[in-house]
């Protein structure tokens, strides 16, 4: 991993306000954003970038302020992107999270069954099964990486069960996900003409899926059966890139929110000790510990929305097509809400205020997904191991949208 740019690691607090930009990815792969965040909350909560490699935008970091963006849709829109960077003219795929009322709506509620609880329930057993299968093959005695063995693999099958994807192609759904999410959209480097080339073999691949289950008499509860036939939905294989936009928009939202966590639980517990000994001595703490991981990890770092017209929010004079970016990594911090919040606390009473989800309409489809697979990991965790030690330093992503891990380097200690 190459070393962070000096603008990263200069000290935040002795920087002019005017000039804090916390769109840099540096600040994210290196875990170096904390400081600039707890100044702005505190100086300058809705703040304006004049200049960035992102363009000018607005930085909302505080958990109320970003809450009333999110509800507030009339004023604060998802088109025509939810990150920071604007996607170039030729290379736009639509997908529904960047799509306001009413056609948000429809595509949405296309595909939750397949994500409703009555469908999580069904799916728990499995779950559960393939969990215990996976800790049960990790190599003890050896240094290996949590994120190969455990966070992609887990989230890679339920991914492929949400899909009804063929088994012995879905370690293709974890390589498109890290190629919709690599792009200088976010501060990656990256080879866009590659991108491009990967995303479309993903379209042809789904293309053909998508012909088989909408010859099916019933649909099943796969998110290509279910779009292929609702009626609102159903044709939108006729519009390939509105078809690539929303499978980009699944395969990353039935992963990389998961993955990372999976990891970032590990090594929020390795750096917390007693933690572990705690959960280990109260397993009905489970489900607030998952909680309680989701908002210390933080997956998702931003999203942004853009104004449809001149609104004065928080004593700012925001204007008709501004950039404005809800950070998420600054709201799961904000001590307004969270006391000691950079703490990792399993116990902590509000856990489940985190933002880390999003808030109003345009909530995390997947958040049941997520938490379920997290909450049973860590049972099976507790049934397998004393501890998990994490050997050497995290490496991460090199972006300012995801908060995620590369690497993970760990010892597993059995009971």
């Amino acid at each position: 991993m190459t070393t962070p740019s000096p603008l990263a690691k200069t000290d935040p607090w002795q920087l002019p306000l005017a000039s804090l930009d916390p769109s840099h990815p540096d600040l994210y792969q290196y875990e170096l954003h904390g400081p600039l965040f707890a100044r702005l909350r505190r100086e300058s909560p809705v703040h304006y970038t004049a200049d960035s490699p992102f363009g000018s935008f607005w930085s909302i970091t505080r958990h109320a302020d970003i809450a009333q963006v999110e509800l507030n849709h009339e004023v604060f829109s998802n088109s025509p992107a939810i990150v920071i960077g604007d996607p170039p003219t030729d290379f736009a795929p639509p997908m529904f999270i960047q799509m306001d009322p009413p056609r948000h709506s429809e595509e949405r509620a296309a595909v939750l069954p397949a994500v409703s609880a009555a469908r999580m329930k069904e799916l728990e057993v499995l779950i559960r099964s393939r969990v215990g299968a996976i800790l049960d093959g990790l190599p003890v005695g050896e240094t290996f990486n949590w994120v190969d063995h455990v966070s992609r693999e887990l989230t890679t099958q339920m991914l492929a069960t949400l899909f009804d994807f063929p088994w012995e192609d879905r370690h293709l759904l974890p390589f498109w996900s890290d190629a919709t999410t690599t792009s200088d959209l976010v501060g990656a480097d990256t080879d866009e003409a590659e991108r491009r080339r990967v995303l479309g073999e993903c379209l042809a691949y789904f293309a053909r899926l998508w012909q088989e289950r909408a010859s099916a008499t019933e649909p099943r509860f796969d998110f290509i059966s279910l779009l292929a036939h609702n009626p609102k939905t159903r044709d939108m294989i006729n519009d390939p890139m509105e078809l690539l936009g929303n499978l980009m928009l699944l395969i990353v939202g039935g992963n990389d929110t998961t993955r990372n966590s999976i990891s970032g639980g590990v090594l929020a517990m390795h750096r917390h000790p007693g933690q572990l000994e705690a959960l280990r001595a109260d397993r009905s703490l489970i489900p607030n510990a998952v909680s309680e991981i989701i908002r210390w990890q933080t997956p998702v770092a931003h999203m942004r929305r853009t104004a449809k017209r001149d609104f004065s929010f928080q004593g700012q004079d925001i204007r008709a097509g501004d950039k404005v970016v809800m950070w998420y990594a600054s709201a799961n911090r904000d001590e307004a809400v969270f006391e000691d919040a950079g703490r990792f606390d399993i116990t902590r009473r509000n856990a489940r205020e985190h933002l880390s989800f999003g808030h109003g309409i345009h909530r995390c489809l997947g958040s049941r997904v997520a938490e379920m697979q997290l909450r049973i990991l860590w049972d099976e965790i507790l049934n397998r191991y004393t501890r998990i030690e994490v050997v050497g330093e995290p490496q991460r992503f090199q972006s300012n949208f995801l908060q995620g891990y590369t690497e993970l380097l760990v010892n597993v200690v059995p009971l």
